[in-house]
């Protein structure tokens, strides 16, 4: 068996390292003297893993990733459909300096949080309050959750600190939400009734929060409050106050101007291959950008063309044209849907983006009522950074606006993102840009909200969605679509709910 040899081999590379140890889905193995074993066994390949205290057996799908690091094994747990992931990495002898730096600081910051919470709700009892990672749950260390109760009325709280990364804090909700819907199967609150959720966010950096806390269900009580850590003190922020929170609606003329200025200067690189090349406006609004099956590799704008992956481009001019065509044939043979290194940093690169043509080219295969002539990619434009979430807005046949979110790996993050941009097209459709903009030209849409569909490998839903989805408002409606693993060789529907 072809995969045995190829999963054997790896792992016995990064042996040859030092001592590995082991990670299941973000759960680190116990034990001393971890070993494995690689079988195949009735035209399965399992690992059977075991050590002086625990032992298991998986079933290999394939592998994920491998480097000089690393070794990502895809697995399967018997009796469960959704795939899981083995990580086998080289053992730190210790933390790193800035791992050690991050746990005593999260660490300092839910002694003050808890400070903080006594003084700000004396007549209140905190029962418990900690910062672990909590897998079982999805809850990152990154926040500090706990307790507190008046009575037999009780509060769920969670905290996370100025310190923190933009894209943590903004996550906070998702936190907040995991840990509440938990709070009824913990053992202090069985007896008590939970009245609702607080959040502690960093003074001037709850705008996000802010405004998606507007798509929550009216039932939920939800109470944000913005610390100001060097005074110890707490505000209350109300969830209305959104005036930060912006997008941008690129008037459509403008796209097509924009556009029809490239077409001279990028008509030679489409040519070179005409099927995977397509074009779209940037999000800075004033150039264009060139991608290969969703993997942008040039840019045009009034300046001239450059081309490169990444970081690193280079202007086109006659005597780096060669240079250009060269890449392009290497995309055409490595994020080629029958590429034969499913491995390559082409064919994985950006799969967001190329699940995004797919969908685009055919949006029928999502929802048969989507009208394929009105498709737009991040309308409107969110500002404050990448999203690590791809959005497009479609229209039904019967003028119904349409949310399509695109993720092609696992993300827990999805629902609250999903939120966020509602809220957004949702104010946009409210006050009829769109129609001014020049958006969706002969169609008369609907005053329904837009519909929402969360597109995703039908296994990669991550398990969290589903609670999370519980406490959003009833007017998104939200229909789950998982697609079949080999998406890239075009898109099967396997799950519509």
């Amino acid at each position: 068996m072809e995969l045995a040899r190829e999963v054997e081999q790896a792992l016995a590379e990064l042996s040859k390292s030092g001592a590995v140890e082991v990670q299941e889905s973000g759960r680190r193995l116990v034990g001393q003297d971890l070993q494995f074993e690689v079988r195949a066994e009735n035209s399965a390949l399992l690992i059977h893993l075991w050590s002086d205290a625990e032992s298991l057996v998986r079933r290999v799908v394939g592998i994920a990733d491998q480097s000089a690091e690393q070794v990502v094994l895809e697995v399967r747990r018997f009796g469960y459909t959704r795939p899981a992931r083995l990580e086998f990495k080289i053992a730190e002898r210790e933390r790193s300096a800035e791992q050690q730096m991050a746990r005593a600081r999260r660490a300092e910051f839910t002694s003050r949080f808890g400070q903080l919470l006594r003084e700000k709700f004396p007549d209140e009892t905190l029962d418990s309050l900690s910062a672990r990672d909590d897998l079982e749950h999805s809850l990152s260390d990154c926040y500090a959750r706990g307790l507190m109760h008046r009575g037999s009325e009780a509060w769920v709280v969670v905290g996370v600190s100025a310190a923190e990364s933009a894209a943590t804090i903004d996550a906070t909700l998702t936190a907040g939400l995991l840990w509440f819907d938990g709070a009824h199967d913990r053992s202090t609150a069985r007896t008590r009734t939970i009245a609702g959720l607080r959040l502690f966010l960093p003074k001037g950096a709850a705008q996000v929060t802010a405004h998606r806390m507007a798509a929550l269900v009216s039932s939920l009580c939800v109470e944000l409050y913005e610390v100001d850590e060097v005074r110890g003190e707490a505000r209350r922020r109300e969830p209305g106050d959104t005036s930060n929170v912006a997008t941008r609606l690129l008037p459509r003329r403008e796209v097509e101007t924009l556009l029809a200025a490239a077409g001279p200067g990028v008509e030679p690189i489409v040519r070179l291959a005409p099927q995977a090349i397509r074009l779209s406006v940037a999000a800075d609004g004033k150039s264009v950008a060139l991608r290969f099956r969703g993997l942008e590799f040039a840019r045009w704008d009034p300046a001239g063309i450059t081309f490169g992956l990444g970081d690193r481009t280079q202007p086109l001019t006659a005597a780096s044209r060669p240079r250009l065509e060269k890449l392009v044939r290497e995309l055409e043979v490595h994020r080629n849907p029958l590429a034969t290194d499913v491995k390559h940093r082409l064919y994985r690169a950006q799969a967001e983006r190329w699940l995004e043509t797919l969908v685009q080219e055919d949006p029928g295969r999502v929802d048969p009522r989507l009208d394929p002539g009105h498709i737009y990619s991040q309308v409107p434009a969110v500002s404050g950074g990448q999203r690590g979430i791809l959005d497009l807005l479609g229209v039904t046949r019967d003028g119904r606006l349409a949310i399509l979110e695109l993720k092609a790996d696992e993300e827990l993050h999805l629902v609250l993102q999903a939120a966020d941009y509602w809220l957004r097209v949702r104010s946009h459709q409210e006050r009829d840009d769109f129609r001014r903009c020049g958006y969706f030209q002969g169609i008369e849409l609907q005053e329904l909200p837009p519909r929402v569909y969360l597109v995703a490998p039908a296994l990669r839903f991550h398990p969290a969605n589903a609670r999370l989805l519980r406490y959003m408002t009833r007017e998104m409606e939200v229909i789950r679509v998982g697609v079949q693993e080999n998406w890239r060789r075009g898109l099967r529907v396997s799950l519509r709910q």
